[in-house]
């Protein structure tokens, strides 16, 4: 048995079987609360109280995201650099010109300020 044909059987199988162990000994305690659908205004369930967070916190994280997915893409041409030649370089100044321009767009409509309120 080839080594491809053996990981299409067992990753299947190991899945299966994590599921029926989960399903056997996972603690089942449902209540009406759960079952319902979350919408703005309701009550908490079980006595959570949430405040809400400003909509900056998630823009600084997607900007996180953004930048953290940029050193990701960046990381292979840096370790080949020496064999990519011009047309990699031409590659990622376009990309990096990609990002600074977006970046730029971003400081210029106000979105990385944070409202005190």
């Amino acid at each position: 048995m080839t080594s491809t044909t053996f990981f299409f059987v067992f990753i299947p199988l190991l899945a299966v079987i994590l599921l029926a162990i989960n399903l056997i000994f996972a603690p089942h305690n449902p209540y009406q609360e759960k079952d319902n659908v979350f919408e703005c205004g309701f009550h908490s369930f079980l006595g959570q109280n949430r405040t809400q967070f400003s909509i900056s916190f998630f823009i600084f994280a997607l900007l996180f995201l953004l930048f953290d997915l940029e050193i990701l893409l960046v990381y292979p041409y840096v370790v080949s650099a020496h064999t990519n030649g011009i047309y990699g370089l031409a590659i990622m100044l376009i990309f990096f010109l990609a990002l600074t321009l977006g970046f730029a767009f971003e400081l210029g409509k106000n979105a990385l300020k944070i409202d005190s309120r």
